[in-house]
């Protein structure tokens, strides 16, 4: 075989172990988007097949039994706030510890880092009691707890790439008569632009898509659930006699719609984001 033929036949299997990745990969949510409009009884007969008719009534159905409208609201705002959190206390922190140039300095960096190898279920029953003593077992004690739990990665990412940024650009703003802050937000920040978006994108998806610390933080309480507390509720109830497919498929498809808008929207920055923080670090 010629040099051009085996090039060619090892593209050939290269590209096939791609679409062999790509269709491992989307099967779930093709699966997921036809049990979506089926029946429960056609979903337990024909559970890999596209639905026989469209309907949107199994979708509707589940967008009501979960409070979608109420849900998704309660859930942006605990993953909006939770994310400006960490954005601004991350990248704060990460600027000054690389700029400050002391041993407390490295070693609070390699406290965070350290700390991303501690598991939440670790820590999730103290630090659920600490917050119930102190009155944080609401949507506030659960933003800061997101922000807690988040920052240690967040840091990470911004650290690596704040020790590419030239000093002299800040030294140029302080000369020119900037303080810290306006130093830091306008000149800095805006260069964190891809780091920013990676941090973003990894902690929101993580956070809409949390079960288990809203489900400690707030439990059962009417009117202040996130999505995925609304859906575990709706199974809970419909479900005394077997799993209710035809109510789990389509809210499930709703509740994600959401997140993976999101990072269809901010895709091209991730990659970037990652390697800039990563890399340097």
């Amino acid at each position: 075989m010629s040099m051009k033929g085996r090039h060619t036949a090892i593209q050939a299997v290269f590209h096939a172990v791609l679409i062999a990745m790509a269709v491992i990969t989307l099967y779930p949510l093709l699966f997921l988007l036809f049990n979506s409009f089926k029946s429960n009884n056609e979903i337990l007969n024909t559970p890999i097949a596209p639905p026989t008719t469209f309907t949107f009534d199994y979708i509707l159905n589940a967008a009501s039994q979960i409070h979608f409208l109420s849900s998704i609201w309660i859930t942006f705002v605990v993953t909006f706030c939770s994310i400006l959190l960490l954005v601004v206390v991350s990248s704060l922190a990460a600027w000054a510890m690389v700029r400050s140039k002391t041993k407390l300095a490295e070693f609070m960096y390699l406290l965070f880092t350290a700390a991303m190898l501690v598991p939440f279920q670790a820590l999730m029953y103290p630090l659920i009691n600490i917050f119930e003593k102190m009155g944080l077992k609401n949507l506030p004690g659960l933003i800061i707890m997101y922000g807690g739990f988040g920052i240690s990665m967040s840091i990470f990412l911004y650290h690596g790439f704040v020790k590419g940024v030239p000093a002299s650009l800040e030294e140029a703003a302080l000369i020119d008569g900037a303080n810290l802050f306006q130093m830091f937000f306008k000149v800095v920040f805006p260069l964190m632009k891809s780091t920013t978006v990676t941090v973003i994108v990894i902690n929101a998806m993580w956070i809409w898509n949390d079960y288990l610390l809203p489900f400690l933080v707030i439990g059962n309480k009417q009117g202040v659930k996130t999505l995925t507390l609304e859906l575990y509720f709706a199974k809970l109830q419909s479900g005394q006699y077997g799993n209710p497919w035809e109510l789990i498929f389509p809210a499930v498809f709703v509740t994600i719609i959401p997140i993976i808008l999101l990072y269809i929207v901010l895709q091209k920055n991730i990659i970037s984001g990652v390697v800039d923080g990563a890399v340097k670090a």
